[in-house]
């Protein structure tokens, strides 16, 4: 719609029209274009992994990104940000910066911000540094506020007393 003015600018190149102005070595030859280069985009955020509803996983669970689980899972997740559907089970100890609980959780979970929605299912200790638990969600251990609740995951948990 809008475009700049081209005044100054030098028209098109005809074919049998020769430059004299450009220089003769490649080396000067590359400077222009490396500076008119456009600078690196930051990098974009790749996608969610995603494990669907037919997948079952028996076995520990690490990614740097986000995961969303529709599935079961049986074993740990460490992520940056998790999410378990509505639909989804995971059984082990859960560890991410960030945690949506939409389905069931059996086990402990460690977040900076936690999240159980009013379809959520936690049966474990939730430790936090911010929680939100809608209306209708249903949570059976305890929950517990630290600081930095992702600094001792790799703690083993009490043992419960034999009788």
């Amino acid at each position: 719609m809008f475009s700049k003015s081209r005044i100054n600018e030098p028209g098109p190149k005809q074919a049998g029209d020769s430059d004299t102005t450009t220089p003769a070595t490649p080396e000067a030859q590359a400077k222009p274009a490396a500076s008119t280069a456009p600078a690196a985009a930051p990098k974009a955020k790749p996608p969610a992994s995603m494990l669907s509803t037919d997948l079952v996983i028996k076995g520990n669970l690490k990614s740097t990104g986000d995961i969303l689980v529709e599935g079961t899972v049986e074993g740990d997740i460490r992520a940056h940000m998790l999410t378990v559907g509505e639909g989804a089970t995971v059984k082990g100890e859960i560890v991410a910066d960030d945690v949506v609980v939409n389905g069931r959780i059996i086990g402990r979970l460690r977040g900076l911000k936690v999240r159980l929605t009013s379809t959520a299912r936690v049966e474990g200790d939730i430790i936090h540094k911010t929680i939100a638990i809608e209306s209708g969600a249903h949570f059976e251990g305890s929950v517990q506020r630290q600081e930095d609740p992702l600094a001792s995951a790799g703690k083993p948990a009490k043992a419960p007393a034999k009788p």
